[in-house]
């Protein structure tokens, strides 16, 4: 299995919030999690956005350690043009459908791991398999 990983999950690594837990173990049923250079702009704003201090600083800490071990999916020309047909054809909002072309470049046997909900029912209609909401 192939575990895409969105920032609305992999934040919860981070942030202790609702269905952290659930999240964290999610991760951990699969050795290689695999994301996009998108995930990492936006867990990197909402720790800025949520944390100070200390706190910030050992997050921002583990994430980089964290991101260096996830498998990352190119937001290239080929990703970019599959998530503005997405938008097109589901009118998602613009950065969920770089998140599931990533997904889908990942592979046909790629689960899609996330919390957000509507970004997850246009995932299943994509034929994605979906975890978290």
């Amino acid at each position: 299995m192939t575990l895409y990983v969105d920032s609305s999950a992999l934040i919860k690594r981070y942030i202790d919030e609702h269905d952290s837990e659930l999240a964290v173990g999610i991760m951990a049923t699969d050795p290689v999690l695999v994301t996009s250079r998108l995930t990492e702009v936006e867990v990197r704003r909402n720790l800025s956005r949520l944390l100070d201090g200390a706190a910030l600083t050992d997050a921002r800490r583990r994430f980089s350690s964290d991101l260096d071990a996830f498998a990352l999916v190119a937001i290239d020309a080929t990703t970019c043009g599959e998530a503005a047909r997405i938008a097109e054809q589901t009118l998602c909002r613009s950065l969920d459908s770089i998140h599931l072309a990533a997904a889908l470049r990942a592979g046909a046997t790629t689960t899609f791991l996330t919390f957000d909900i509507r970004q997850a029912q246009v995932a299943r209609g994509l034929g994605l398999a979906v975890r978290g909401a």
